[in-house]
Formats: C-alpha cells, structure tokens, sequence
C-alpha cells in the first residue's frame, strides 16, 4: 500500500541545506515524512561569505511545515570538529542516518561564468577555496557521517552537482569549476563500490538551469514572473524551479529498487521521466537533454522542445 509519506521514520541530513537544490530537498523529504537536519553556515545571525539572506532555521521550519521535522544545526562542513559534533548529535538522538544529501557549495562567487579564464590567470588562494567548497568538504562529511549511515542497511548517499558525467566531458568554466563539479559525480561512482557491500547506494544527481534564489535576483525576476527573462536569454525556457531536483531526490530515496542507480550519473530530467514527477507548473524540463543534444551536440532544435 503506498503512502504520501514514505520517507517516515527516516532520518536524513541534508548538507548545504540554506538555499537553493538544497534547501528544496531538506523540504520535499520533509513532505515524505521524514527527519532532516539542515546544515550550512547562514543562520538568523550570522552570513556565510556567499552574503545571501536564506537561513538554515527557515528550511527547517519549511520542511516541519511540509510535514517532516526539520531541525537546523548551524555546521561549516570544512571544520572537521564541526561536523563530527554534528554527526555525534544525530546518533545521540536518533541513533541512525538513512540519507545523506552532500549539496555543500557556496562557490558561484568565485566563478567568473562565461568567460575564458585561463588556469594560471586565477588566483590560487581562488581556485582552491573553489575546490575546500565543493570538494573538501564533501570528503569531510562523508568520511564522519558514514559510519553512522552505514549502521543499518539500505542507507542512500546523494552527490548533488552541476551537470551530467555526460555532458561534464566538455569543459566547463574554467580548470576549477571543472573539478569541483566533476569530483561529485566520481565521489558518488567510488562509494557505490564501498556502500554495495552494505546494500547501500550511492548518487550523483543534478538540476537542470536552476531557478535558485540567486539566478533570480541576477536575471531580475521571481519564481511568479521568471517567464519574463526568456526574453533576455531564450534558453531560460528550460530553467526549472529548485522543487524539481528536490522530487527527484525523494523519489530515489522513497524507492525500494533505488540499488539500480547505484554509482550513476542522474539528472532531474531524466528521473522525472523515470519517476512520473513533475515541476511545480506541471512541466518536465530536460535541460542536459537540451544542452547535450543541441549544445554539444548537431541537433537544430529549439529549448522550448525540451520543456
């Protein structure tokens, strides 16, 4: 018999949770029912360096308002005394962890997207702060939050990232965003072969052109009137709103086969097709399908084909 809340009983933690993909999939696995632990280091009072307003305690109360119980612990995933205090509060009070979601990035303001910036024209203290983001600190909360997943079976490991192992083939930005957005995705392939053993899986899973509160403000537009920028850029056609992606997630973690996907590379496109789910205006954007086959690839097709 299914129900709308198969995640109850669960626990999850949802690593990078203040804004964006993340913030939607603490909420939308929170609608499932389950347990979430938001973490990320803007709180009510005090902001990361991204300098954007989105707190971790309104995610918390967005995914307890959905139904889950949201609980934020303010947590920078680059300090490792942090983050096993955060991994010892979870099993202190639940005693197990059944999903963890690694979405931690926080680099968009070191990348100068569109331009061609050569490696050696990046400041190093740049360039790695861009990988300690997306990269270091993936392996941190891993390395402590594993053991505790790994107690019971069945655990489920999410790398969130951008782009496809696919469409990643082609450069992408500049020498450090390249291996920022691609480490995920081999983060996720390498512990598939450690999490089998467990019956666990693990995943790398990606949005499409993201709706995140930051590309809004940077096109001028609001999740009610977003249509406005396809004007500007045409392409923005096939941008889908952060709930996307965020049903992807609890669709893989609702699914008792979900050990098909382990060690693949999935996008929110494709698993909607899979999953039957939709964006919140019933549409089911295939970006990665568009930027592959039409960017990359010799397919004349406009983005509207891919909505």
């Amino acid at each position: 018999m299914e129900t709308d809340t198969p995640l109850t009983g669960r626990i999850a933690l949802v690593a990078g949770a203040t804004r964006g993909a993340g913030r939607a999939i603490a909420v939308q696995l929170g609608a499932a029912g389950a347990t979430v632990y938001a973490t990320g280091r803007t709180t009510r009072g005090k902001r990361s360096e991204m300098g954007r307003p989105e707190t971790i305690e309104e995610t918390a109360e967005l995914a307890t308002e959905a139904g889950g119980h949201g609980i934020a612990v303010p947590t920078d995933h680059l300090e490792e005394s942090q983050v096993r205090a955060l991994v010892e509060r979870i099993d202190r009070e639940q005693g197990r962890l059944d999903i963890l979601v690694n979405d931690i990035w926080g680099g968009d303001h070191l990348t100068e997207f569109g331009k061609e910036t050569k490696m050696w024209d990046i400041e190093l203290a740049r360039g790695l702060r861009m990988l300690e983001l997306g990269v270091k600190s993936h392996i941190i909360t891993s390395s402590y939050a594993l053991p505790l997943l790994v107690r019971h079976p069945g655990g489920l490991v999410v790398e969130v990232t951008d782009g496809t192992a696919e469409f990643n083939r082609a450069y992408r930005e500049n020498f450090y965003f390249d291996l920022a957005k691609n480490a995920p995705i081999r983060m996720a392939f390498n512990l598939s072969h450690d999490l089998k053993a467990v019956d666990g899986t693990a995943v790398s899973v990606t949005p499409g052109f993201l709706r995140s509160e930051a590309m809004l403000d940077l096109f001028g537009v609001t999740e009610e009137n977003w249509r406005d920028a396809i004007a500007e850029v045409p392409e923005f056609v096939i941008a889908e709103s952060p709930v996307f992606v965020a049903r992807a997630v609890a669709a893989i973690a609702a699914d008792a086969e979900r050990a098909r996907w382990n060690g693949q590379s999935l996008s929110s496109g494709q698993l909607a097709k899979e999953y039957g789910f939709t964006d919140v205006d019933g549409s089911r954007p295939d970006a990665w399908g568009y930027f592959t086959d039409v960017v990359l690839g010799d397919k004349d097709a406009p983005a509207g084909d891919y909505r």
